[in-house]
């Protein structure tokens, strides 16, 4: 169950200046690795600088020394990390393999004061210690603000449905209205063709007959413009509704895009920008410093001869008798004159290429932060731009729209003066008529009847159209909120599930594997040990720190009586074999549970003393299946009773 593809990988541990280790290197193949030696022969402090190489503070540096190096070599990588003494305490630095090692603390690194190990002996909360890599509180906070997400797009849903139910009955009055409008323009058409084609000789007097004919002429031509400007109005109404609905896809477009707040971006750049400045300061600095380093090597080395002798030259760098004999055997400082040993200077030296090495880490980190800002930042500036662009075509779309709705204003004020010059013209006309055209003038009226029924039925399908328009635009949104929500709904039901499962796979993994070990390990008179999850609410309780409380972990010990009799003992009664077996156990639980090994390559055992030699073999040839790599460290004896298979360091 090994991970980050170091199958058939051999580790390479090199430690300086770490527990009681002075300076040493060690392979570790894959699978078990066995420390075989008496007490005080560094096991445990090769075992500390593994875990301080993952990045962990849980080791000590040599006491006569101010810093302790750890190297760890697995495939194509190096970790480095230096821990370094500090007022409060040890300062780690360098990269580990690691981000965080909590987990690998708790559940990996099995040393004899591991937290999850001495769990079980000390009776704390255990789910507390299973649970802590998880931040509960915040899974909480989590499961409110996707429910509060879901609440708002349900009321927009259930807004859109209650559009969707208002809407056949909106397209069967559109329908009929596009059916009345037709019948009406028919009938008007049949009038007008009347009208044309009506040729009476009216039997007045010439003054008469002229004044009449030039009303008559107006008004035809008074209705002729009627009509264009009517039809205009159409034209217009249509592209109006056109553009409404290029307007709606642009709003549905720019909907979907996420925000992208301006303090957000100009926080990006202002990290990107002091990220740069970073590491101009932090390259100018490497270059002085590699300098500096090149220099003192060539001295060391032999080279720049004249810069030596001129030092020495210098009536106060003679020094005493004494001095002057042993020279030899001593080189002269160049910045100060005195005559150290060159080993000195190369300590020196070497202190500062480790600086080095580490301003070059920090160099590669700011780069890898730089392209990490830099991709959020043109993320965010391309969306922004798309955004700024639907803006900009909405805001022309709505100017074209304001636009061609003042000229439908204007064409109905239009209209509505020709309507009113046209009933003027009729009752001039009225005035003037004889009896032989009073069908003619009939005819008129009763056109311009048909004229003013035909712009009211348009304006009311106008109206109509525009709220089916404005219903279909919000419909046109239904899918893509349907999506959000099933996104929400998928969210939810994985945070609420989440903890419960993890709780549920604690107690299953511990159950199984302490009934296997059990079996395995034969312990006498021990029925079953397992673990009772109980009193889970339905809605687990919010703390005033927004902390939460739920289920609780109960460990049950069950024994046999020689007659057979099973009864329920108690944790305290267990032997100190029984009771390092469980927390072992405990702690694999929790391995398994948060796939640790999945991250952490190695798993680390010591302080087996308690548990016999035959049962160390089966606990270790059963704790093997999990990581890459096992650690173990063992006294003589205890390793005697392991396979030869196993791999064996002696000599740390």
């Amino acid at each position: 169950m090994g991970s980050l593809s170091v199958a058939g990988e051999v580790a390479t541990v090199t430690v300086e200046k770490v527990g009681g280790i002075d300076e040493t290197t060690v392979e570790v193949p894959p699978g078990v690795t066995v420390l075989r030696g008496r007490n005080a022969t560094n096991r445990t402090s090769l075992l500390q600088a593994v875990m301080a190489a993952h990045g962990s503070e849980w080791a000590s540096v040599k006491g006569d020394a101010e810093k302790g190096t750890v190297e760890l070599s697995l495939g194509d990588e190096t970790y480095t990390r230096t821990l370094s003494r500090a007022d409060d305490g040890l300062v780690g630095s360098g990269l580990g393999l690691l981000t965080d090692p909590t987990v690998a603390n708790l559940f990996a690194f099995l040393l004899e004061d591991n937290e999850a190990r001495r769990a079980v002996e000390r009776g704390e909360d255990l789910r507390e210690i299973i649970m802590r890599p998880v931040d509960v509180a915040s899974i909480h906070r989590q499961i409110r603000a996707a429910e509060q997400r879901k609440e708002e797009i349900d009321e927009e849903l259930d807004r859109i449905a209650s559009l969707k139910r208002d809407l056949p009955d909106l397209e069967r009055q559109q329908a009929d209205l596009r059916d009345e409008i037709a019948e009406t323009r028919d009938e008007l058409q049949r009038v007008e063709e009347r009208i044309d084609e009506r040729d009476v000789e009216f039997q007045t007097t010439q003054e008469n007959r002229d004044e009449l004919e030039t009303a008559i002429d107006e008004l035809q031509a008074t209705r002729s413009e009627l009509k264009r400007v009517r039809d205009d109005i159409q034209s217009e109404q249509e592209s109006i509704a056109a553009l409404r609905d290029e307007r709606g896809n642009l709003a549905v477009e720019r909907s979907g895009l996420p925000d992208s707040p301006n303090d957000r971006l100009e926080a990006l750049e202002s990290d990107i920008e002091q990220l740069r400045e970073r590491k101009r300061e932090l390259s100018e600095y490497t270059t002085r410093l590699q300098n500096v380093i090149e220099f003192n090597e060539e001295l060391l080395s032999g080279e720049h001869g004249k810069i030596a002798e001129a030092i020495d030259a210098k009536p106060e760098s003679v020094g005493d008798i004494t001095e002057q004999l042993y020279k030899g055997s001593k080189t002269t400082c160049w910045t100060c004159g005195s005559q150290v040993k060159p080993a000195r200077i190369e300590s020196t030296l070497q202190s500062m290429r480790d600086h080095l090495q580490e301003t070059i880490t920090e160099i590669d980190d700011i780069d890898n932060k730089l392209d990490e800002l830099t991709d959020q930042h043109d993320e965010i500036a391309e969306t922004r731009m798309r955004a700024e662009e639907l803006a900009a075509t909405i805001d022309e779309v709505d100017a074209e729209i304001n636009t061609r709705q003042t000229a439908v204003t204007d064409l109905r004020e239009r209209r509505n003066n020709l309507s009113t010059r046209v009933e003027e013209l009729e009752e001039r006309v009225t005035t003037l008529r004889t009896e032989e055209f009073d069908e003619v003038l009939d005819l008129h009226t009763k056109a311009n009847e048909l004229e003013l029924e035909l712009d009211r039925l348009e304006s009311e399908r106008d109206t109509i159209s525009e709220e089916i328009a404005d219903i279909e635009s919000e419909i046109r949104r239904n899918d893509e909120l349907a999506d959000q929500r099933e996104d929400v709904v998928d969210e939810l039901i994985d945070l609420r599930s989440r903890i419960d499962r993890l709780e549920a796979e604690a107690t299953d993994q511990f159950n199984q594997k302490m009934a296997d070990l059990l079996d395995i390990l034969g312990y006498g008179n021990i029925e079953r040990i397992w673990l009772e999850r109980t009193n889970t609410p339905d809605d687990p309780v919010h703390n005033s720190d927004d902390s939460v409380t739920g289920s609780t972990f109960t460990l049950h010990v069950v024994r046999s009586t020689a007659g057979g009799t099973v009864y329920e003992d108690t944790v305290d009664h267990l032997s100190e074999s029984e009771r390092e077996v469980t927390g072992l156990v405990f702690a694999l639980a929790g391995y398994l549970v948060h796939n640790v090994y999945e991250e952490v390559p190695f798993m680390l055992l010591d302080s087996l003393e308690a548990i016999d030699s035959k049962r160390i073999a089966s606990l270790v040839e059963y704790f093997a299946e999990y990581p890459s790599y096992l650690l173990v460290a063992l006294l003589p004896a205890d390793a005697q009773a392991l396979p030869d298979r196993y791999n064996r360091i002696t000599d740390i």
